[in-house]
Protein backbone atom coordinates (compact mmCIF):
# COMPACT_ATOMS: atom_id res chain seq x y z
CA UNK A 1 0.00 0.00 0.00
CA UNK A 2 1.91 3.03 -1.30
CA UNK A 3 5.51 2.71 -2.47
CA UNK A 4 7.03 5.84 -0.95
CA UNK A 5 9.86 7.82 -2.54
CA UNK A 6 12.41 5.95 -4.61
CA UNK A 7 15.38 7.25 -2.64
CA UNK A 8 13.87 6.28 0.70
CA UNK A 9 12.11 2.98 -0.02
CA UNK A 10 13.35 1.30 -3.21
CA UNK A 11 15.72 -0.93 -1.26
CA UNK A 12 12.71 -2.43 0.54
CA UNK A 13 10.71 -3.19 -2.61
CA UNK A 14 13.80 -4.65 -4.25
CA UNK A 15 14.56 -7.10 -1.47
CA UNK A 16 10.95 -8.10 -0.80
CA UNK A 17 10.34 -8.76 -4.51
CA UNK A 18 13.05 -11.43 -4.41
CA UNK A 19 10.82 -13.61 -2.20
CA UNK A 20 7.24 -12.41 -2.74
CA UNK A 21 5.05 -11.36 -5.64
CA UNK A 22 4.11 -7.72 -5.09
CA UNK A 23 0.86 -6.04 -6.11
CA UNK A 24 0.99 -2.28 -5.56
CA UNK A 25 -1.99 -0.16 -4.53
CA UNK A 26 -1.18 3.45 -5.48
CA UNK A 27 -2.98 6.61 -6.65
CA UNK A 28 -1.10 6.79 -9.98
CA UNK A 29 0.71 4.61 -12.50
CA UNK A 30 3.95 3.12 -11.13
CA UNK A 31 7.25 4.25 -12.65
CA UNK A 32 10.45 3.05 -10.96
CA UNK A 33 8.39 0.52 -8.97
CA UNK A 34 7.30 -1.42 -12.08
CA UNK A 35 10.35 -3.71 -12.22
CA UNK A 36 9.44 -5.13 -8.79
CA UNK A 37 5.70 -5.67 -9.35
CA UNK A 38 3.50 -8.50 -10.52
CA UNK A 39 0.66 -6.01 -10.91
CA UNK A 40 -0.89 -2.84 -9.56
CA UNK A 41 -4.22 -1.17 -8.83
CA UNK A 42 -4.72 2.56 -9.26
CA UNK A 43 -6.89 3.70 -6.38
CA UNK A 44 -7.18 6.57 -3.93
CA UNK A 45 -5.16 5.02 -1.11
CA UNK A 46 -6.51 7.59 1.35
CA UNK A 47 -10.12 6.56 0.68
CA UNK A 48 -10.65 3.60 2.98
CA UNK A 49 -13.84 2.33 1.34
CA UNK A 50 -12.47 2.57 -2.19
CA UNK A 51 -9.13 0.96 -1.30
CA UNK A 52 -10.70 -1.89 0.66
CA UNK A 53 -13.31 -2.60 -2.03
CA UNK A 54 -10.49 -2.78 -4.60
CA UNK A 55 -8.60 -5.24 -2.40
CA UNK A 56 -11.68 -7.44 -1.97
CA UNK A 57 -12.16 -7.54 -5.75
CA UNK A 58 -8.49 -8.37 -6.28
CA UNK A 59 -8.69 -11.22 -3.76
CA UNK A 60 -11.27 -12.94 -6.00
CA UNK A 61 -8.58 -13.49 -8.64
CA UNK A 62 -5.25 -13.27 -6.78
CA UNK A 63 -4.23 -15.08 -3.62
CA UNK A 64 -3.24 -12.37 -1.14
CA UNK A 65 -0.84 -13.48 1.59
CA UNK A 66 -0.49 -10.19 3.46
CA UNK A 67 -0.73 -6.40 3.39
CA UNK A 68 2.51 -4.42 3.70
CA UNK A 69 2.62 -0.66 4.25
CA UNK A 70 5.47 1.57 5.42
CA UNK A 71 3.84 4.88 4.48
CA UNK A 72 3.05 6.83 7.66
CA UNK A 73 -0.17 8.33 6.32
CA UNK A 74 -1.54 5.12 4.82
CA UNK A 75 -0.87 2.61 7.60
CA UNK A 76 -4.36 2.94 9.17
CA UNK A 77 -6.09 2.06 5.88
CA UNK A 78 -3.65 -0.79 5.29
CA UNK A 79 -4.55 -2.14 8.73
CA UNK A 80 -8.25 -1.88 7.87
CA UNK A 81 -7.59 -3.70 4.60
CA UNK A 82 -5.79 -6.57 6.33
CA UNK A 83 -8.63 -6.81 8.83
CA UNK A 84 -11.26 -6.96 6.08
CA UNK A 85 -9.31 -9.66 4.23
CA UNK A 86 -8.79 -11.58 7.51
CA UNK A 87 -5.03 -11.40 7.10
CA UNK A 88 -2.39 -10.90 9.83
CA UNK A 89 -2.00 -7.29 10.87
CA UNK A 90 -2.04 -4.67 13.53
CA UNK A 91 -5.07 -3.77 15.57
CA UNK A 92 -6.84 -1.01 13.62
CA UNK A 93 -7.60 1.15 16.64
CA UNK A 94 -4.03 0.78 17.84
CA UNK A 95 -2.68 1.98 14.50
CA UNK A 96 -5.04 4.97 14.60
CA UNK A 97 -3.68 5.80 18.05
CA UNK A 98 -0.16 5.74 16.63
CA UNK A 99 -1.15 8.12 13.83
CA UNK A 100 -3.07 10.51 16.08
CA UNK A 101 -0.59 11.32 18.83
CA UNK A 102 -3.33 12.67 21.09
CA UNK A 103 -5.30 9.41 20.96
CA UNK A 104 -2.07 7.57 21.59
CA UNK A 105 -1.20 9.73 24.59
CA UNK A 106 -4.62 9.04 26.12
CA UNK A 107 -4.27 5.28 25.76
CA UNK A 108 -0.73 5.31 27.11
CA UNK A 109 -1.67 7.53 30.06
CA UNK A 110 -4.57 5.25 30.98
CA UNK A 111 -2.12 2.33 31.16
CA UNK A 112 0.46 4.27 33.18
CA UNK A 113 3.19 4.16 30.51
CA UNK A 114 6.14 6.44 31.30
CA UNK A 115 5.69 9.35 28.87
CA UNK A 116 5.57 13.17 28.93
CA UNK A 117 2.54 15.04 30.22
CA UNK A 118 0.56 16.11 27.13
CA UNK A 119 -2.49 18.26 26.36
CA UNK A 120 -4.27 19.03 23.07
CA UNK A 121 -5.04 22.73 22.60
CA UNK A 122 -6.98 24.75 20.06
CA UNK A 123 -5.63 28.24 20.73
CA UNK A 124 -2.60 30.16 21.90
CA UNK A 125 -4.40 31.04 25.12
CA UNK A 126 -4.96 27.35 25.86
CA UNK A 127 -1.31 26.65 25.07
CA UNK A 128 -0.20 29.34 27.51
CA UNK A 129 -2.40 27.91 30.25
CA UNK A 130 -1.06 24.36 29.72
CA UNK A 131 2.55 25.56 29.60
CA UNK A 132 2.14 27.43 32.89
CA UNK A 133 0.84 24.26 34.51
CA UNK A 134 3.43 21.95 32.94
CA UNK A 135 6.40 24.25 33.40
CA UNK A 136 8.96 25.32 30.81
CA UNK A 137 10.50 24.17 28.59
CA UNK A 138 7.63 22.62 26.67
CA UNK A 139 7.41 20.95 23.27
CA UNK A 140 4.68 21.89 20.80
CA UNK A 141 3.82 19.56 17.94
CA UNK A 142 1.02 18.82 15.46
CA UNK A 143 -0.93 15.80 16.58
CA UNK A 144 -0.79 13.81 13.32
CA UNK A 145 2.20 14.71 11.14
CA UNK A 146 5.65 13.13 10.70
CA UNK A 147 9.35 13.87 10.05
CA UNK A 148 9.47 16.36 12.96
CA UNK A 149 7.47 18.88 10.92
CA UNK A 150 6.12 21.59 13.19
CA UNK A 151 7.79 20.19 16.32
CA UNK A 152 9.48 22.93 18.33
CA UNK A 153 10.63 23.59 21.91
CA UNK A 154 9.63 26.74 23.77
CA UNK A 155 11.98 27.57 26.64
CA UNK A 156 9.80 30.28 28.12
CA UNK A 157 6.64 32.38 27.68
CA UNK A 158 8.36 34.72 25.24
CA UNK A 159 9.00 31.83 22.82
CA UNK A 160 5.58 30.23 23.10
CA UNK A 161 3.69 32.39 20.59
CA UNK A 162 6.02 31.68 17.67
CA UNK A 163 6.26 28.00 18.65
CA UNK A 164 2.49 27.70 18.74
CA UNK A 165 2.12 29.41 15.36
CA UNK A 166 4.64 27.06 13.81
CA UNK A 167 2.97 23.93 15.17
CA UNK A 168 -0.55 25.17 14.37
CA UNK A 169 0.30 26.10 10.78
CA UNK A 170 2.16 22.87 9.96
CA UNK A 171 0.23 20.56 7.68
CA UNK A 172 0.37 17.83 5.04
CA UNK A 173 -2.06 18.21 2.14
CA UNK A 174 -3.30 14.65 2.70
CA UNK A 175 -4.16 15.01 6.39
CA UNK A 176 -7.26 16.84 7.71
CA UNK A 177 -6.65 18.95 10.79
CA UNK A 178 -8.64 18.58 13.98
CA UNK A 179 -9.68 21.72 15.84
CA UNK A 180 -7.37 20.85 18.77
CA UNK A 181 -4.44 20.34 16.38
CA UNK A 182 -1.50 21.20 18.66
CA UNK A 183 -0.11 19.16 21.53
CA UNK A 184 1.72 20.96 24.34
CA UNK A 185 3.98 18.50 26.10
CA UNK A 186 6.52 18.25 28.89
CA UNK A 187 10.06 18.45 27.50
CA UNK A 188 12.13 15.31 28.05
CA UNK A 189 15.85 15.92 28.48
CA UNK A 190 18.46 13.37 27.43
CA UNK A 191 19.59 11.56 24.25
CA UNK A 192 16.92 10.37 21.82
CA UNK A 193 16.83 6.90 20.28
CA UNK A 194 14.51 4.95 18.06
CA UNK A 195 13.88 1.23 18.41
CA UNK A 196 12.68 -0.99 15.58
CA UNK A 197 10.69 -3.90 16.98
CA UNK A 198 8.76 -6.95 15.88
CA UNK A 199 5.38 -7.15 17.58
CA UNK A 200 3.83 -10.59 17.02
CA UNK A 201 0.59 -11.49 18.75
CA UNK A 202 1.24 -8.52 21.04
CA UNK A 203 4.70 -9.71 22.15
CA UNK A 204 7.45 -7.17 21.46
CA UNK A 205 11.01 -8.08 20.40
CA UNK A 206 13.39 -5.15 19.78
CA UNK A 207 15.51 -5.68 16.65
CA UNK A 208 17.91 -2.73 16.72
CA UNK A 209 18.43 0.70 18.26
CA UNK A 210 19.22 3.85 16.25
CA UNK A 211 20.90 6.60 18.25
CA UNK A 212 19.83 9.95 16.83
CA UNK A 213 21.73 13.13 16.13
CA UNK A 214 19.38 16.12 16.29
CA UNK A 215 19.96 19.57 14.85
CA UNK A 216 18.48 23.01 14.28
CA UNK A 217 17.35 23.59 17.87
CA UNK A 218 14.82 24.50 19.12
CA UNK A 219 13.53 22.17 16.40
CA UNK A 220 14.10 18.43 16.34
CA UNK A 221 15.44 17.77 12.85
CA UNK A 222 16.99 14.29 12.67
CA UNK A 223 20.35 14.79 10.97
CA UNK A 224 21.93 11.38 11.58
CA UNK A 225 21.47 7.88 12.99
CA UNK A 226 24.01 5.42 14.40
CA UNK A 227 23.23 1.72 14.72
CA UNK A 228 25.30 -1.00 16.39
CA UNK A 229 24.33 -4.65 16.25
CA UNK A 230 25.45 -5.15 19.86
CA UNK A 231 23.96 -1.97 21.32
CA UNK A 232 23.50 -2.66 25.06
CA UNK A 233 20.14 -0.89 25.06
CA UNK A 234 18.69 -3.93 23.28
CA UNK A 235 19.01 -5.82 26.56
CA UNK A 236 18.15 -2.98 28.93
CA UNK A 237 15.28 -4.18 31.15
CA UNK A 238 13.79 -0.71 31.63
CA UNK A 239 13.68 0.00 27.90
CA UNK A 240 12.19 -3.40 27.09
CA UNK A 241 9.56 -2.84 29.78
CA UNK A 242 8.53 0.54 28.36
CA UNK A 243 8.37 -0.92 24.84
CA UNK A 244 6.13 -3.78 25.89
CA UNK A 245 3.89 -1.62 28.07
CA UNK A 246 3.42 0.90 25.25
CA UNK A 247 2.51 -1.72 22.64
CA UNK A 248 0.14 -3.43 25.07
CA UNK A 249 -1.53 -0.12 25.97
CA UNK A 250 -2.10 0.68 22.30
CA UNK A 251 -3.44 -2.81 21.60
CA UNK A 252 -0.94 -3.43 18.82
CA UNK A 253 -0.90 -6.98 17.53
CA UNK A 254 1.20 -8.12 14.56
CA UNK A 255 3.42 -5.54 12.87
CA UNK A 256 6.85 -3.89 12.78
CA UNK A 257 7.03 -0.68 14.81
CA UNK A 258 9.32 2.34 15.04
CA UNK A 259 9.35 3.64 18.62
CA UNK A 260 11.07 6.83 19.76
CA UNK A 261 12.27 7.28 23.33
CA UNK A 262 14.31 9.73 25.39
CA UNK A 263 16.96 8.39 27.76
CA UNK A 264 16.27 10.69 30.72
CA UNK A 265 17.98 10.78 34.11
CA UNK A 266 15.13 8.71 35.52
CA UNK A 267 15.18 6.13 32.74
CA UNK A 268 13.74 5.69 29.24
CA UNK A 269 10.52 7.59 28.55
CA UNK A 270 8.32 7.18 25.53
CA UNK A 271 8.10 9.87 22.84
CA UNK A 272 5.87 8.00 20.35
CA UNK A 273 5.14 4.68 18.66
CA UNK A 274 4.81 4.52 14.85
CA UNK A 275 3.09 1.55 13.20
CA UNK A 276 5.67 1.18 10.43
CA UNK A 277 9.32 0.72 9.59
CA UNK A 278 11.54 3.70 10.34
CA UNK A 279 12.36 6.23 7.64
CA UNK A 280 15.59 8.14 6.95
CA UNK A 281 17.21 4.96 5.52
CA UNK A 282 17.31 3.56 9.06
CA UNK A 283 16.46 -0.07 8.08
CA UNK A 284 18.99 0.14 5.23
CA UNK A 285 21.76 1.27 7.58
CA UNK A 286 20.73 -1.33 10.17
CA UNK A 287 21.12 -4.06 7.56
CA UNK A 288 24.75 -2.99 7.09
CA UNK A 289 25.33 -3.25 10.84
CA UNK A 290 23.46 -6.50 11.51
CA UNK A 291 23.09 -8.33 8.20
CA UNK A 292 19.31 -8.56 8.71
CA UNK A 293 17.00 -7.44 5.89
CA UNK A 294 14.31 -5.55 7.79
CA UNK A 295 12.09 -5.04 4.75
CA UNK A 296 11.90 -8.82 4.51
CA UNK A 297 11.20 -9.00 8.25
CA UNK A 298 8.18 -6.70 7.78
CA UNK A 299 6.95 -8.65 4.74
CA UNK A 300 7.33 -12.02 6.47
CA UNK A 301 5.46 -10.74 9.50
CA UNK A 302 2.67 -9.42 7.26
CA UNK A 303 2.04 -12.98 6.06
CA UNK A 304 1.77 -14.24 9.63
CA UNK A 305 5.10 -16.10 9.62
CA UNK A 306 7.78 -15.79 12.29
CA UNK A 307 10.66 -13.64 10.96
CA UNK A 308 14.26 -14.38 11.90
CA UNK A 309 15.84 -11.24 13.38
CA UNK A 310 19.09 -12.84 14.59
CA UNK A 311 22.05 -10.61 13.60
CA UNK A 312 24.33 -12.13 10.96
CA UNK A 313 27.16 -9.73 11.73
CA UNK A 314 28.24 -7.50 14.61
CA UNK A 315 29.19 -4.09 13.27
CA UNK A 316 28.19 -0.42 13.41
CA UNK A 317 26.81 1.80 10.67
CA UNK A 318 25.84 5.46 10.45
CA UNK A 319 23.92 7.70 8.09
CA UNK A 320 24.53 11.46 8.13
CA UNK A 321 22.48 13.99 6.19
CA UNK A 322 24.25 17.09 4.90
CA UNK A 323 22.69 20.56 4.95
CA UNK A 324 23.93 23.90 3.57
CA UNK A 325 25.02 26.60 6.00
CA UNK A 326 22.16 28.83 4.80
CA UNK A 327 19.28 28.79 2.32
CA UNK A 328 20.57 28.66 -1.25
CA UNK A 329 19.80 27.87 -4.88
CA UNK A 330 22.01 24.96 -5.92
CA UNK A 331 24.51 25.63 -8.70
CA UNK A 332 26.50 22.39 -8.55
CA UNK A 333 26.89 19.30 -6.37
CA UNK A 334 29.73 16.81 -6.80
CA UNK A 335 31.54 14.13 -4.81
CA UNK A 336 35.16 13.00 -5.01
CA UNK A 337 35.91 9.77 -6.85
CA UNK A 338 38.21 8.31 -4.18
CA UNK A 339 36.28 7.85 -0.94
CA UNK A 340 37.98 7.01 2.36
CA UNK A 341 37.88 3.53 3.88
CA UNK A 342 34.71 2.94 5.84
CA UNK A 343 32.51 5.02 3.53
CA UNK A 344 29.86 2.67 2.17
CA UNK A 345 27.93 5.20 0.10
CA UNK A 346 27.51 8.87 -0.66
CA UNK A 347 24.14 9.81 -2.13
CA UNK A 348 23.51 13.16 -3.84
CA UNK A 349 19.93 14.21 -3.20
CA UNK A 350 19.44 17.36 -5.32
CA UNK A 351 20.29 18.71 -8.76
CA UNK A 352 21.30 22.20 -9.95
CA UNK A 353 18.40 24.62 -9.80
CA UNK A 354 16.96 23.22 -6.60
CA UNK A 355 16.28 25.69 -3.77
CA UNK A 356 17.35 24.43 -0.35
CA UNK A 357 15.71 25.95 2.70
CA UNK A 358 16.73 25.05 6.23
CA UNK A 359 14.39 24.18 9.11
CA UNK A 360 11.95 25.47 10.07
CA UNK A 361 11.19 26.75 6.56
CA UNK A 362 11.65 23.21 5.25
CA UNK A 363 12.15 19.97 7.12
CA UNK A 364 14.09 17.11 5.49
CA UNK A 365 13.86 18.90 2.10
CA UNK A 366 16.83 21.05 3.13
CA UNK A 367 19.22 18.10 2.80
CA UNK A 368 21.51 17.91 -0.22
CA UNK A 369 23.38 14.62 0.37
CA UNK A 370 23.78 11.69 2.72
CA UNK A 371 26.87 9.74 3.76
CA UNK A 372 26.68 6.14 4.98
CA UNK A 373 29.69 4.81 6.91
CA UNK A 374 30.47 1.43 8.46
CA UNK A 375 32.98 0.13 11.00
CA UNK A 376 33.52 -2.01 14.03
CA UNK A 377 32.29 0.77 16.32
CA UNK A 378 30.43 4.11 16.23
CA UNK A 379 33.81 5.82 16.62
CA UNK A 380 35.10 4.23 13.41
CA UNK A 381 31.94 5.34 11.60
CA UNK A 382 32.43 8.89 12.87
CA UNK A 383 36.07 8.92 11.74
CA UNK A 384 35.09 7.82 8.23
CA UNK A 385 32.39 10.50 8.14
CA UNK A 386 34.85 13.24 9.08
CA UNK A 387 37.10 12.17 6.21
CA UNK A 388 34.27 11.90 3.67
CA UNK A 389 32.26 15.07 4.32
CA UNK A 390 34.82 17.52 2.81
CA UNK A 391 34.73 15.50 -0.43
CA UNK A 392 31.08 16.47 -1.06
CA UNK A 393 31.15 19.86 -2.78
CA UNK A 394 28.06 22.08 -2.90
CA UNK A 395 27.94 25.50 -4.54
CA UNK A 396 25.02 27.84 -4.87
CA UNK A 397 23.56 31.31 -4.64
CA UNK A 398 22.39 32.44 -1.19
CA UNK A 399 18.68 33.10 -0.86
CA UNK A 400 17.71 36.30 0.94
Amino acid sequence: MGSGGQLWREYILKSVADSYDLWLFAPKEPTWESRYLRGHTIVDTLDASEAIESAVRLAQDVQIAGVLCYDEIRVPIAAMMADELKLPGANVEGVRACRDKYLGRQALAAAGVDQPVSHAVASLEEAREVARGTGYPVVLKPRALAASVGVVRADGPEALESAYSEAAEAYFDEIPRDRAWVLVEEYLDGPEVSVESVCRDGRVTPMFVARKALGFAPHFEEVGHTISADDPLLHDPAMRRVLQEAHTALGLDTLVTHTELRLTRTGPRLVEVNARLGGDLIPYVARLATGVDYGMVAATLATGAEPDVTPRRTASAHVQFLYPEHDLDVTSLTVGEELPAGVHEVGLMVEPGRRLRLPPRDHVAGRYAYVVTTGTSPEECAEALRAATPLVHLTGTPVE
